[in-house]
């Protein structure tokens, strides 16, 4: 009658534990994605598409497209000595320890023990005694609620989260050290070109002072050379305090003090890669922090689950088994052997609302989830767009900046040689000089900001624009 009872019992368990299944994701939620990047579809090609996450295709050495022998080196270094690298490495080995101690859960549990104990024995007289025991238990608890295989789904969608965190802190750090180093190439470029106009005011402040002694030009036509000698000679300055900036940035980001790090000047400017026509949104499938947010939107689902099972009954399976004996010599006799085997089904009657409260806290944590994956969707979607929408007008931005460099530069030679003639006033071939210098750094700041758009479109995607395997 009792195994009858037992066995409709858990019979029961079983049958409850079916319900506790977690919520489905609200897919109304999730921001659709468009098969066609905005920035590169023609007219009628947006339509919408869901795509599965493609975080574990390989993006390869997507810098080497650069063609830089030195940017090459210094991303090398920086995935090795990162310490936002190394941090989120870490993290990936405490998710993947958690991972086995859910799984050690759900196996069964062996330990031996020994131990001696005294007192009185009720119905036996006030005389003590003492009871030696040495054995060895087991237990198992069954998982008829599902709450250790949803803990277990937890922790590997956590460490698979993690996993995908510290692809993307790669792929930040390699950009980081694109940009910056790309952003040190330009600095170089633009300090040259300032230097250069230096030497250039310094020749036309030589020729006014001699023109000035000879009494061919007034005091104020000397005043205005040697302002823009100062002022051009302090941009000058102002640039070589950025390019420290930089080195040293390049230093933290390849984990190395900043005292003993350098980067070498150099004029020599890397190719700037082309970028295909119609990239496929399926791409940001790649991105690992997308990836990760919805892995963790999945772990936040299974742990309502968990929550859930807090519900139905727990069954857990005991055995002993081993010796006692109040002789400590006669305790490994095979007449001092003792067993047990005890199987015990709890169900919390009143908790005073604790596990009400914990599954509002687990579902409150899934639309937490469900938000974070939204915002991050929405956002690799932006980052993705500016990017693309960037290249495009830096451009025409461009090519319109080249026009006026080209316009300056013929000006300023005109003006050179008609005051050298006395043809035009210093004043003219100094507004000359300005405005050729002035443009010609504006288009190196586009330029350079054609580099740093490219490198950030290839983060946007997840690491190049090679499109995922199908």
């Amino acid at each position: 009658m009792k195994t009858k009872l037992m066995m409709t019992t858990l019979l029961a368990a079983l049958v409850l534990a079916g319900c506790a299944t977690p919520p489905p994701i609200d897919e109304s939620r999730v921001p659709p994605t468009p098969t066609a990047f905005k920035s590169t579809a023609t007219v009628g090609e947006a339509r919408w598409a869901v795509v599965p996450p493609a975080d574990a295709e390989p993006r390869g050495d997507w810098w080497l497209a650069f063609g830089d022998a030195t940017l090459n080196d210094l991303v090398r270094r920086s995935l090795v000595g990162n310490t936002d690298l190394q941090g989120a490495a870490a993290r990936l080995a405490q998710a993947r320890a958690l991972l086995r101690s859910a799984d050690a859960d759900r196996m069964p549990q062996v330990g031996v023990n020994a131990g001696a104990a005294r007192g009185t024995v009720a119905g036996q007289g006030p005389a003590a005694t003492t009871l030696y025991n040495a054995g060895v238990a087991a237990s198992w608890e069954v998982d008829v609620s599902g709450r250790l295989s949803q803990a277990s789904r937890a922790a590997s969608l956590d460490a698979q989260s993690r996993e995908s965190l510290l692809q993307s802190t790669r792929l930040i750090v390699q950009a980081d050290v694109a940009q910056t180093y790309l952003a040190l190439r330009f600095t170089d470029l633009e300090r040259r070109l300032v230097r250069d106009t230096v030497s250039a005011y310094r020749e036309t402040l030589a020729l006014t002072q001699r023109r000035y002694q000879a009494g061919d030009v007034a005091e104020l036509d000397l005043a205005r050379v040697q302002t823009e000698v100062a002022s051009t000679e302090a941009d000058a300055i102002s640039l070589d305090r950025r390019r420290a900036e930089l080195v040293n940035a390049l230093a933290v980001l390849l984990g190395e003090p900043a005292s003993s790090f350098s980067v070498p000047e150099d004029q020599a400017l890397s190719s700037l890669p082309a970028i295909p026509a119609g990239l496929p949104s399926a791409m940001l499938a790649r991105r690992p922090d997308v990836a990760a947010a919805q892995r963790s939107l999945l772990a936040a689902q299974a742990r309502v689950g968990v929550a859930q099972a807090a519900w139905f009954p727990s069954l857990s399976l005991t055995a002993n088994g081993g010796y006692a004996s109040p002789e400590l010599s006669d305790v490994f006799k095979w007449s001092a052997r003792a067993w047990s085997v005890d199987a015990l089904l709890s169900l919390p009657i009143f908790d005073g609302g604790r596990r009400k409260a914990g599954v509002e806290s687990a579902t409150a944590g899934l639309d937490l989830a469900m938000s974070s994956y939204r915002q991050q969707l929405l956002q690799a979607l932006r980052e993705v767009e500016d990017s693309l929408s960037g290249l495009r007008t830096l451009s025409q931005q461009s090519e319109v900046q080249a026009l006026a460099v080209q316009s300056a530069s013929r000006a300023t030679a005109l003006s050179d040689s008609r005051y050298r003639n006395g043809l035009v006033s210093q004043l003219d071939l100094l507004d000359a000089r300005r405005s050729e210098l002035r443009n010609r750094r504006a288009a190196l700041q586009v330029q350079a900001a054609q580099y740093q758009a490219t490198v950030g479109l290839i983060r946007a995607l997840g690491g190049g624009w090679d499109a995922p395997q199908a």
